[in-house]
């Protein structure tokens, strides 16, 4: 098969396309192959390209970038039931593996018909992140969120799915993306100094929640927003979390929250939002865009 690979640690530059050998769901239970339509380039995947965070997400060399993926099934793993060949389902797989032309998936839902392949492509990382982040904070009805960093991929789902569950949220995000993030339904205004007496004019009747996507150092002046740390959740800045006493959430390959991002979307409640599509030849393009940052939405690569 053709994949995206690097065969060392480095900037974008060490990406190539190259023949690789075809995986196999397995040995194990749970997992299928699909024949790859598009997967999508998150922060996670130039990270560990990079090398920066080889101390606890080492791979192997070669490698293959992407987690997740929207595809075709062509092969169904032992004790799998429930999906069968041909079907187009999105999802997640390891910390490596998806940008190429046939990927393993160990969590995976069917994608709505109401998403394109880029859209489908774009929702697995995102979504089962930001449900992480906001099932952790309770109940949302009736509630007010502040979503820091609301524009980026995670961001960008947070704010629909929280919507969708009767919040009213308030997004941060630079001036020019505040049309964007009113029309994913949140109320936007900027982040940075001064947050708090924006929010005072933006939301009067006071911030409930707080659920930061960003890691822009902003987390102590949250918990000041929220009151206290038990009202705040962050999926981006573990390392000041403890010190803070602020809830960190993690991704996980949960097919319950892809299937509840899928309903959504069928539902026409949620639909990723993509930046930019990019063919599998530009790999390394794609990888410098995300990691350049400003990403409004997601960035996917084209199978």
């Amino acid at each position: 098969m053709r994949a995206a690979r690097y065969h060392r640690y480095g900037d974008p530059t060490v990406l190539t396309v190259e023949e690789a050998p075809d995986p196999a769901p397995g040995p194990g239970p749970g997992e299928i192959r699909i024949r790859v339509a598009a997967a999508s380039v998150n922060p996670v995947d130039w990270k560990v390209r990079s090398g920066a965070v080889r101390d606890f997400l080492p791979v192997d060399l070669p490698a293959i970038p992407g987690r997740d993926a929207v595809g075709l099934v062509d092969r169904i793993g032992e004790g799998v039931q429930g999906v069968g060949l041909g079907d187009r389902v999105f999802g997640l797989g390891g910390v490596t593996g998806a940008t190429a032309e046939l990927a393993v998936l160990s969590a995976w839902a069917p994608a709505p018909e109401a998403w394109s392949d880029e859209e489908a492509a774009g929702a697995a990382l995102a979504a089962v992140t930001a449900l992480s982040g906001l099932k952790a904070l309770g109940p949302l009805s009736g509630r007010t969120l502040l979503v820091e960093g609301a524009a980026g991929g995670v961001g960008g789902a947070a704010v629909e799915l929280a919507v969708a569950a009767g919040a009213t949220v308030v997004g941060t995000a630079g001036a020019h993306n505040h049309a964007f993030l009113r029309a994913l339904g949140a109320v936007p205004t900027t982040y940075g100094a001064g947050l708090a007496e924006r929010l005072a004019d933006v939301a009067p009747q006071g911030i409930d929640l707080v659920l930061d996507t960003a890691a822009s150092g902003s987390l102590g002046e949250l918990v000041e927003i929220a009151g206290d740390p038990s009202r705040v959740v962050t999926v981006a800045d573990h390392l000041n979390a403890g010190r803070l006493g602020v809830r960190a959430a993690d991704a996980v390959n949960d097919p319950t929250y892809l299937a509840e991002a899928a309903a959504l979307g069928a539902q026409g409640r949620y639909t990723p939002r993509v930046e930019r599509t990019y063919p599998l030849a530009e790999i390394a393009e794609a990888h410098a865009h995300s990691e350049g940052g400003h990403v409004r939405g997601k960035i996917v690569v084209v199978l």
